[in-house]
């Protein structure tokens, strides 16, 4: 089956549209006439979300920098550069999707979501602009190219993303949501818990500052894919098949062991606070939950609870601005093992 493209207008059809994909609408945007009672609500959380990266005072982390040990110096750099490829091509990812998307509701937040990966961009930029000169900025930006251990993972993503855009159809498009729900779900939370580990130990507070506003955004990235991808099970019985679920358990274990080597490599157990063992048990849990909101059973035997339980207080979406930015309490108190946790 092929994968249409959505008609710039349609004069002929209704405005609210008859499909997720392949389906009729007139590309008319009405909120109070969408297909989909969640789009509107995940619309005004997104926008509540806006932050621009200029917001946060760089002050801090400026003096700190020269402070770092050489291992957190050069982590801190290679996560910067993995966040930065990703975040790149989900600008350009978000809008493929977005094409094929028959209702303009969904059209519409992928608009917002390609937004904030760009200032996610913005972001990389502005701390590393801070803190290392241009020549070191630029080298950053090139890590992606030439890390072998970067570069598989990226590849991983990426060519996923390139098979749908070479060949879309309902199976390749269902696919590449899968790997996008890796990317936006787990493959960033190596690089989150190591900014929180440091803010834990009261180093480099803004950019922490930052990474929790773009966990934040992610989450609902996440949340979005995922309700696409069920809406599109619900709507193609057809994909909806052992083989798919095995498809996403199999894509979910694989992409573990990835973000596990990944984790190996650049953290290990050079820092305190975190353990191998844990951030490894993490993977695994957060493989298991997105799995699990997806509808599917569970790659992984056990792991239902977060062995890294101090991180809820630095990655908490549900907390405002004020949150971020006002309550010292946050930034400057050392968080226990008790202080949050997640269960599945």
């Amino acid at each position: 089956m092929t994968l249409q493209r959505r008609k710039l207008y349609d004069v002929t059809a209704p405005n609210r549209s008859t499909g997720i994909i392949n389906g009729r609408s007139s590309n008319v945007l009405n909120w109070d006439d969408c297909a989909f009672p969640w789009a509107y609500p995940m619309y005004r959380n997104m926008l509540g979300n806006f932050w621009i990266p200029s917001e946060i005072n760089m002050t801090a982390d400026v003096r700190q920098w020269a402070k770092l040990t050489g291992d957190e110096r050069e982590t801190f750099r290679k996560i910067i550069g993995l966040l930065a490829f990703l975040d790149s091509i989900q600008t350009d990812y978000s809008g493929k999707v977005s094409a094929y998307l028959t209702d303009s509701s969904l059209s519409a937040l992928m608009s917002v979501l390609s937004f904030q990966e760009v200032v996610h961009n913005q972001s990389y930029s502005y701390v590393l602009s801070s803190l290392v000169t241009k020549p070191d900025q630029d080298a950053i930006f090139e890590y992606w190219k030439t890390d072998a251990v970067l570069r598989e993972r990226n590849d991983f993503i990426a060519q996923a993303y390139e098979r749908f855009d070479a060949a879309p159809s309902p199976q390749t498009f269902m696919e590449s949501i899968v790997y996008d729900i890796i990317l936006e779900g787990l493959f960033f939370y190596c690089g989150f818990a190591f900014f929180y580990n440091l803010a834990r130990n009261q180093k480099m507070v803004a950019t922490s500052t930052m990474i929790s506003y773009i966990n934040r955004d992610e989450e609902l990235h996440v949340r979005l894919f995922t309700q696409i991808f069920r809406e599109l099970l619900a709507e193609y019985p057809a994909l909806n098949t052992p083989e798919t679920h095995e498809f996403v358990r199999e894509t979910f274990r694989k992409a573990a062991e990835l973000e596990i080597k990944w984790g190996e490599y650049i953290i290990g157990n050079k820092f305190d606070g975190i353990s191998m063992s844990d951030l490894s048990d993490y993977i695994r849990f957060m493989a298991n939950k997105r799995v699990n909101e997806l509808g599917i059973d569970r790659p992984f035997d056990g792991y239902r609870r977060n062995p890294m339980r101090w991180i809820k207080a630095y990655e908490d979406t549900n907390a405002g601005k004020t949150d971020f930015f006002e309550n010292k309490v946050r930034q400057y108190t050392k968080v226990s093992d008790d202080n949050g946790f997640d269960d599945l």
